[in-house]
């Protein structure tokens, strides 16, 4: 029989993996010293062993839990189940990996109708001992029992306001005592069962309450959003229990080491007076600022504040805390790595660096690459934000702008987004059974609350915009409006939320981008030392390639040709080209684009000076560029004088049944080689233009959608034909490339034909991945879904490179080329191309580069330099 549970003593080493991170934390905080309420840990293995014993608790684990039961009272001196000084505990979860707020934690557990009689005579404090009980049965009901906590705050709220009380604080003994008896009427109508009295069935139903928990809904949800393993399991701290609710000198609260907003190196935080356990991140009352702490308890702050220096010293990284004060007596509680937005996890990690705490590397391995997308928030137009409406103002606790239509619970928030809707969850408070409420909207927004409530710090960790504690707005979830004085919001309006000032606006305010901060700047500096693989950026006009060097692009991978014809000034002159009877109609059309094209080059190649710029010839099918509609259709006969049905016909004889696998790619080069002639002078003119002036200009020409060696030496032996008469032409000749992309199959499997001659392969894995798998990238949605719901697949493979398939024929087609092409250049350039894991995956493939969309190139960046650090440390090891 292994050991299932181990005291706060004896877990000393033993890690999170075992005792979970909150167990870990109450152990280390033990062994340095910090004043920690005594108690036990069973271990995060005994979870998983529980659901494989059919979800009871077994004698075995029973016998070590009352063993350190008592041990807990030798501790105390209090005995539990007593009737004259009861041992009261708190029963919580703690896995692995923080899930704040997504699983169940009880407090004043012990007490019944003879133990909260000891309680009052031994404190002196009948309200006290009657409050605890009052919140033990509400938990107890809600979390073991599964009783809709609306019940119960149906009873308290009643109460309150027939005695015309404001606070929760002003209930008196006789209320708590009639709320308790209420309380207990409730639980034996659900339940049909009296309220136990027995302190040891109580504990053993708590437990199995809190290993439950690691299953519901909410906790499964939070772990697929952050991706934690569904088999860690939880574990289950058993603490004496520490009262904040005992009068003025006690209280509770929750403090950070650092500004999790901003990063700011200052102690911040919030807490309650008289309050205890939930109350500061539940919203339930808004608390005081941490700073009030100092004029109001300066002892209490002074101590507070060394100690969260000493566990960020310890730990070394900015910590979240938990403390209760008991009449003027500190405990810590909890102490775990705190959630953080994008902005202060960068600016934490290098100053950190500065204060030589950490190194460039640990920095760089402390942020997730997928929250670099929440980084540059947008901020709203200042010039609309002068002209419109302030509804109401809370404190701005995550940071973004964000434009919605309001709803109030996360069921209607989900059937808005099957709507295509964007939205804001507004709420009194929000608790963690709006989780999935809170993953689908853009922006939340709460009446009540703190900078540390369940809200405030949820919305942190998802990145999205938050705006708490608007103490004007009155939330109606009932009638489902917001009423702010003569302002009325109903379901469906649309609001704004500015999470930097804390405002909420009326109606729908316009977004601009915002900059990166010298953080960021400095960070990824460190980055571009650290990784190997260049990053490159998908980008098919100036304002994309400006965008993609702002944001650190090391080259273009891919730009997209066929996007430049779609512009309104030139669309008419391609459906011209492919329309024309003669071979001088087309190429008039053809000398029009030409011109233009050259235009479009010599904007991109301009600002890529002295960088790659890989440049694909057309691709998409020539039907895709003619018009649908009969208004279109007659323009484009009035334009040409062609006659109707003609047109028609003729657009009717380009339709494809797949165009997918049809007439497209370099397939067009084969049929219709004038347009990759004139695309290709339009590139290489363009590239003279600039060398003339001095400039640095790198063009790498794709030809796209190749699957045999002799397809694309016909295709280059063209190309090639077309720049020599230009170069001879000109009197002058330039470097240049010609490579292709590997984008079906069979190209994959005759690389090394084709790698002898081309210059470099580009992998095209959205083609890739619908030719691999046989799937439509335009329909797959439709079925995906069912595949990964029913564990078939795990993730969409659209999405997430596959890397066991398609992973398997990218390396042959690797190893391939390079065995009879030693220096081909190898890149990808498919969406994927900024997603982490693919990137790494890439890193190790021995790929040159990748290539995203320009937002994520800070991804990919950090992703790359990941990969060097996670490598390293394989090697180690």
């Amino acid at each position: 029989m292994g050991k299932y549970v181990f005291d706060f003593k004896e877990g000393i080493n033993k890690g999170k993996a075992l005792l979970g991170g909150k167990g870990a934390a109450l152990v280390e905080m033990s062994r340095l010293g910090i004043n920690v309420p005594s108690g036990f840990t069973i271990i995060t293995s005994t979870c998983n062993l529980f659901y494989e014993k059919e979800e009871k608790l077994w004698d075995e684990l029973k016998e070590e839990i009352i063993e350190q039961v008592l041990q807990l009272e030798k501790a105390t001196g209090k005995k539990f189940g007593d009737m004259v000084n009861p041992l009261l505990v708190s029963v919580r979860s703690g896995a692995a990996i923080s899930m704040p707020g997504m699983m169940d934690t009880i407090l004043n557990l012990g007490l019944n109708d003879q133990t909260v009689l000891g309680l009052a005579q031994k404190t002196n404090n009948r309200r006290f001992a009657y409050d605890s009980y009052r919140r033990f049965i509400e938990m107890f009901s809600s979390v073991v029992m599964g009783i809709e906590k609306y019940k119960f705050d149906q009873i308290f709220d009643f109460v309150k306001e027939q005695n015309h009380y404001h606070h929760d604080i002003d209930l008196q003994e006789e209320d708590l005592q009639r709320i308790v008896s209420e309380y207990k009427k409730i639980y034996q109508k659900e339940t049909g069962l009296e309220f136990p009295n027995d302190t040891y069935e109580q504990l053993f139903l708590a437990i199995e309450a809190v290993f439950k928990s690691w299953n519901n809904n909410r906790a499964i949800i939070y772990r697929n959003i952050h991706e934690i393993p569904h088999d860690l399991g939880t574990a289950v701290n058993i603490q004496s229990m520490v009262f904040g609710n005992m009068g003025n000198q006690s209280g509770t609260g929750v403090a950070f080491t650092r500004n999790p907003s901003t990063g700011e190196n200052k102690l911040f935080g919030e807490y309650l007076i008289n309050a205890q356990g939930e109350d500061v991140v539940s919203g339930v009352r808004t608390p005081k600022t941490i700073q009030t702490l100092s004029e109001e308890h300066p002892q209490i702050f002074e101590e507070l504040n060394t100690i969260a220096k000493r566990l960020e010293n310890h730990y070394l990284d900015m910590q979240d805390i938990e403390f209760t004060i008991e009449e003027g007596k500190l405990y810590l509680l909890q102490t775990r790595n705190g959630k953080r937005t994008i902005q202060a996890a960068i600016r934490i990690a290098v100053e950190l660096v500065k204060e030589s705490k950490i190194t460039k590397k640990e920095a760089i391995s402390r942020i997730n690459p997928k929250q670099l997308d929440q980084l540059l928030h947008p901020n709203f137009d200042q010039k609309e934000l002068e002209e419109t409406q302030v509804l109401t103002k809370g404190l701005p606790a995550s940071p973004g702008a964000s434009s919605g239509k309001v709803y109030f619970n996360a069921q209607d928030i989900l059937k808005a987004k099957e709507r295509g809707e964007t939205v804001i969850l507004v709420r009194q408070e929000t608790s963690p059974e709006d989780i999935e409420g809170m993953v689908n909207a853009i922006g939340i927004v709460t009446s009540r609350g703190g900078m540390t409530s369940h809200a405030a710090v949820v919305a942190r960790g998802m990145g999205k915009c938050c705006v708490v504690g608007c103490m004007e707005m009155q939330v109606s979830e009932q009638l489902k409006e917001i009423r702010v004085g003569e302002n009325i919001v109903k379901e469906g309006d649309y609001i704004s939320l500015d999470g930097m000032t804390g405002n909420v606006y009326l109606g729908q305010l316009k977004t601009v981008d915002a900059k990166a901060q010298d953080n960021f700047a400095l960070f990824m500096e460190w980055v571009d030392e650290i990784k190997r693989l260049k990053v490159r950026a998908n980008a098919d006009t100036t304002k994309d390639t400006q965008l993609a060097l702002n944001l650190g692009a090391e080259g273009i991978g891919l730009c997209r040709t066929e996007h430049m014809f779609f512009a309104e000034d030139r669309i008419l002159e391609v459906r011209k080209m492919i329309l024309s009877k003669t071979i001088d109609e087309r190429q008039l059309a053809l000398d029009k684009l030409l011109k233009i094209q050259t235009e479009d080059f010599i904007n991109i190649l301009k600002l890529m000076e002295g960088k790659p710029c890989t440049i694909r010839l057309l691709d998409p099918p020539l039907h895709e560029f003619l018009p649908t509609s009969d208004e279109d259709i007659k323009l484009l006969c009035q334009e040409m004088n062609l006659p109707i049905n003609e047109v028609k016909r003729r657009i009717k004889d380009l339709e494809e049944f797949n165009p997918m696998l049809g007439h497209r790619g370099c397939r067009l080069a084969i049929t219709y080689p004038e347009i990759y002639l004139m695309q290709t002078r339009a590139i290489i003119e363009a590239t003279i233009t600039l060398v003339e002036k001095q400039m640095n200009i790198i063009p790498e020409i794709m030809i796209p959608l190749v699957v045999d060696a002799r397809e694309f030496q016909s295709i280059k032996a063209l190309l090639t034909k077309e720049i020599n008469q230009i170069f001879k032409d000109k009197d002058i000749s330039i470097p240049y490339t010609l490579g292709t992309m590997i984008e079906t199959p069979r190209a994959c499997l005759v690389a090394d034909e084709i790698a002898e001659v081309s210059q470099f392969f580009s992998f095209g894995t959205n083609d890739l991945t619908q030719m691999t798998y046989g799937f439509s990238r335009d329909d797959s949605h439709k079925y995906i879904k069912s595949y990964i719901e029913k564990q078939i697949f795990e993730k969409d493979p659209f999405q997430i490179l596959d890397q066991k398939g398609l992973g398997k024929i990218m390396n042959l087609a690797i190893e391939l080329g390079r065995s009879k092409n030693p220096s081909l250049k190898l890149g990808i350039c498919g969406e994927h191309g900024g997603e982490p894991s693919t990137v790494e995956f890439c890193h190790h493939l021995g790929l040159d580069y990748v290539s995203c969309s320009p937002y994520r190139v800070p991804i990919a960046k950090l992703a790359a330099a990941l990969a060097v650090i996670k490598k390293e440390k394989e090697d180690v090891s």
